[in-house]
């Protein structure tokens, strides 16, 4: 996972002040707790209060807070699809860019029986996501492979939930690692259930626009609704897909009705836009 920064409009950066505010009011210092240089990458773990954030090369992969499941950013994003329908109870969960297990942790604290594989290609984000992000390796299969070579070479049995959070970067700009084509969107398809949620990353609507996305929605074609999911904290879009038809009011609801996160919409923890693609 890397976030890509919002643009300095007044709105965010009110945002990042309260959110800064409230980082400040938790701990008045940033401590590093781990460093390491692996070749060209630079991996550190730095701390604020209860808070852990992993940054590699200087951008933000991962974070991870005992007692809090929101993150208040993306991350609740890549599950919150799920809530369209009432009760979500995934049986299976595929998640290709673990990165340190933000949203592994997640799904292990929201549905206590879920299967999950990770797959991610930095060793030194996996044995971070044990050693400091609270991710419970007894309860997630991890596999260290690129998710195409993965995808490819699939056979097992189908998810209810595919998250696709493939990110790259150069010069701390972050991007897709994998194109979202025709063919990408195919395999990724061929390995869900048919009543599956696909929810994939951007950096922002742009990379979104410019993906096979809408072209996969609609009639004659397997996803009936499609949705982008956005926190005011980044600029990144999730676009959630999904094979039948949905509407945000139902997420909404769904949200209020469980206890944990209706706590979390209350309290302003939890905040995300919620807004229908147009093919």
């Amino acid at each position: 996972m890397q976030l890509r920064r919002p643009r300095q409009s007044l709105w965010v950066i009110l945002f990042q002040i309260s959110n800064s505010i409230a980082i400040w009011r938790e701990d008045k210092t940033i401590a590093v707790l781990y460093r390491k240089k692996e070749g060209r990458r630079l991996y550190e773990i730095r701390a604020a209060g209860s808070t852990r954030r992993l940054y590699t090369d200087g951008v933000l992969h991962s974070q991870f807070n005992p007692r809090r499941l929101i993150t208040g950013s993306v991350w609740d994003l890549l599950w919150l699809g799920l809530f369209f329908r009432p009760d979500p109870n995934p049986k299976r969960v595929l998640v290709l860019g673990l990165g340190a297990g933000t949203v592994v942790r997640q799904l292990q604290t929201l549905f206590p029986f879920v299967q999950i594989i990770a797959v991610e290609i930095d060793p030194v984000h996996i044995e971070l996501a044990e050693l400091h992000f609270g991710v419970d390796m007894g309860r997630v299969k991890i596999f260290q492979d690129s998710a195409q070579a993965f995808i490819a070479g699939y056979r097992g049995p189908k998810f209810d939930l595919i998250i696709d959070d493939l990110f790259s970067g150069a010069a701390g700009i972050p991007h897709r690692a994998v194109k979202c084509s025709g063919p990408w969107l195919s395999r990724l398809e061929k390995c869900l259930m048919p009543e599956g949620f696909l929810a994939i990353n951007f950096a922002d609507f742009a990379e979104l626009k410019e993906s096979a996305v809408f072209k996969c929605l609609g009639d004659g074609s397997r996803f009936k609704s499609g949705f982008e999911l956005r926190s005011p904290s980044t600029e990144n879009v999730i676009a959630i897909l999904m094979p039948e038809s949905m509407y945000s009011v139902d997420l909404r609801r769904h949200l209020s009705e469980t206890p944990v996160l209706s706590k979390a919409l209350e309290k302003g923890q939890l905040r995300y836009q919620a807004r229908r693609l147009r093919v």
